[in-house]
Order: C-alpha cells, then structure tokens, then sequence
C-alpha cells in the first residue's frame, strides 16, 4: 500500500490519528475525495454509502461497503473470500460486505455445505453490545456499575436493560414477525452460496457480552452425515478453527474469539430432530471477520 487517506464526515475533518508511528489528519469526503484512490472502505452507514459509492465508482475507486445498502442488489457481488471469492471478477467498481452474522456463520456453514450439500437450517444468534456500537458498549458497563452500587441502571440505547438480561429483538421488525437483521441471514447466504432455495429461520438476540457474536446452528443436509467428517471439514477450512472437545469443555466461546481472524467452531453433533442433521456453534469477532477484517481481505484478494 503506498498511501493511506482518512475520509470522514465534516464533524471529524481536522481530526488526527495516530497509527504505527504515522499521524493521518481526517478529511472531509466528498465525491472529488475518490479521484486519485484505487481502493475505498466504506465503514458508514447506508444513507451515506448510497450517496458516495456511486460517486466514488464512478471515479474508477473501488468501493468495498459495510453498509446493507448494495448487498441485495443484483449488480453488486457479496463476497465472503473463503467462499465466494470468484465473485469479485463480476464487480462494477462497488463490493458488498455481508452482514457480520451471516459471514461468522458461513465459516461453518460453508465446508459443511461442500461435505453434505445443505438443505435449510435454524439459527439463534447470541450477538454482542458492540454491534450497536460505541455507546451500547457503554451502557453495558454503566448499568453493570449501577446494579453492583444498587442503584437504578439508566435505559437509552436499547429498549430494555440489557446488563444481565437478554433481548430477543436485533433491528426493527417486519410484517412477517421476523427482524431485517434475521431476514439478512436467509437472504445473503443463498446470494454468497450460490443456494437460491436453501430454507433459513433465524432469531436474533442481544446478549450482555461486550465483543465477538456466537451462533447455535441446527442444519439439515442433503447427504448422510458424520460428525468425524465434519470436524475434518471444519478443520480444514481456511476461515475456522475446530474447538470441539466436550469431554475436556473445549468449545468456542466470545471471549477466546475477540480480536482473532479465525472463527471458532465446536459443539458438533448429529442433530436428534433431522434424519441428516448437525447442531453446532460458532464464535467469532464480528467487528473483525463480521465486518473490518472481511472488507481488507476482499481488497487483498482485489
């Protein structure tokens, strides 16, 4: 990489920040910003995305976006690298990152689809205050302080006290009684997969844990399976890792997964509700591989 620029919104231009010795000042973005850049991150939110990425497309930048603005759109590919990498040859100078739960998941869901060829599955997310941002996380901790002083915890970014509770509610709800962060889970696995037919059902919960997300997936496949099979898939995937040993309690957990590049996946074992069925958990950083790393690594593959 020879250079690096900042772009910001007109609240942050001016600012300074420091990273591996270097200060970078933030500028303002604007469409002229992309001119003379190969490659743009977009990190804000939809309503921003739509307004910049065509105009930054259209300068010749690349854009790889965080938002769900183009993830659905039929032009624009959604790209997980370790399963849909191909995908990047069809872009038109805008990539569509996926939504953390749906990448975290398919670091388990993909080589398990390659062994046994999926079917549907079900998903309970167990998702961290750190999705919402910055001032969930500090809401955690402050109503944590509040309990253990006694005293009333204070209630805003959420619509309950999240500090030891645990709310079945991520992003608003639809006519249909599911959320659009549970509809993302269907919609971006059969567009990265390449499964137009696979069946989702997901329910998405906030829990009080403050960094990495973790899902308990009970999958249906076409072909019988094996669980010694599907540990050596898992294994062998390049965005996992295998923590499966109950008779020792190793299994994935947020706290073993903040901050890592790989998503852990343990708990595997033949599900008792499908004929060819597994159930098992993953753990993963989804401000990384849910997010920030994911986009770097889809310009690395650029």
């Amino acid at each position: 990489m020879e250079s690096l620029t900042l772009l910001a919104s007109e609240r942050s231009a001016g600012k300074k920040v420091e990273k591996d010795g270097k200060t970078f000042i933030v500028e303002k973005a604007t469409p002229e910003s992309f001119e003379k850049l190969d490659i743009a991150i977009f990190s804000a939110g939809g309503s921003v995305s739509k307004a910049l990425a065509p105009e930054a497309a259209k300068r010749g930048c690349i854009v790889i976006d965080n938002s769900s603005a183009f993830r659905m759109d039929p032009n624009v590919p959604l790209v997980v690298p370790e399963v849909n990498a191909e995908a990047v040859k069809s872009h038109k100078n805008i990539i569509a990152n996926p939504n953390c739960t749906t990448a975290i998941s398919l670091m388990a869901l993909c080589p398990l689809h390659k062994a046994f060829g999926l079917k549907r599955f079900f998903a309970a997310t167990y998702q961290a205050v750190s999705g919402t941002g910055v001032w969930a996380m500090k809401e955690l901790e402050s109503q944590e302080k509040a309990i253990s002083a006694g005293e009333e915890p204070k209630v805003s970014v959420y619509p309950y006290q999240i500090a030891r509770n645990v709310i079945p509610h991520v992003d608003v709800f639809l006519d249909d009684g599911y959320t659009k962060e549970e509809m993302k889970m269907l919609n971006e696995t059969r567009k990265i997969m390449g499964l137009p037919d696979v069946r989702v059902s997901t329910t998405c919960v906030r829990v009080p844990v403050m960094r990495a997300h973790s899902v308990a997936i009970n999958a249906e496949f076409e072909r019988p399976v094996s669980v010694e099979k599907a540990r050596e898939a898992i294994a062998a995937f390049p965005g996992a890792e295998l923590v499966d040993n109950p008779s020792e309690l190793k299994y994935p957990m947020p706290l073993m997964y903040q901050k890592k590049v790989k998503c852990g996946v343990g708990r595997i074992r033949r599900d008792s509700a499908f004929d060819n069925g597994l159930s098992f958990w993953v753990c993963g950083d989804q401000l990384w591989k849910g997010a920030a790393l994911n986009a770097v690594q889809i310009a690395e593959l650029l």
